[in-house]
C-alpha cells in the first residue's frame, strides 16, 4: 500500500519558519517528481514547489509567491522530500500536501496544516 506521510506543520508567527517533511513508502516503481501543493480555505489547490528527477540529480521549480522564501530538497534514495519555509506570511496559511508522481500515477499525502499568525 502506497503511503505519503507529511509532518512538520503547525502554528507560527509571521516572519517565522517551518520545515515540512514527506516520506513515501510502499512504492515498487521509481518516483519521477516529488512536489508540494497547498490549499487554503475556499481556494483551489496550487503547486508550491517541485523536484523533478533527472538523469543526474534533480531540478527544482517554485511558484512565484514563494520564490526566495521556500526551498525544496529531496533524497531520492529514501523517497523523502522536505520543504523549508522561511519568512512565512499569513497568506501562506493552508493545508500543505505532498505529491509523488510516477510515470502514470499521482499519489497524495493526507496534508499538514500550516497556520501563520499576523
Amino acid at each position: 500500500q502506497v503511503q505519503l506521510v507529511e509532518t512538520g506543520g503547525g502554528l507560527v508567527q509571521s516572519g517565522g519558519s517551518l520545515r515540512l517533511s514527506c516520506v513515501a513508502s510502499g512504492l515498487s516503481i521509481s518516483i519521477n517528481d516529488m512536489n508540494w501543493y497547498r490549499q487554503a480555505p475556499g481556494k483551489l489547490r496550487e503547486l508550491v514547489a517541485s523536484s523533478a528527477r533527472e538523469t543526474r540529480g534533480s531540478s527544482t521549480n517554485y511558484a512565484d509567491f514563494v520564490k526566495g522564501r521556500f526551498t525544496i530538497t529531496r533524497d531520492p534514495f529514501k523517497n523523502t522530500v522536505w520543504l523549508q519555509m522561511n519568512s512565512l506570511k499569513p497568506e501562506d496559511t493552508a493545508v500543505y500536501y505532498c505529491n509523488a508522481h510516477t510515470h502514470n500515477t499521482d499519489y497524495w499525502g493526507q496534508g499538514t496544516q500550516v497556520t501563520v499568525s499576523s
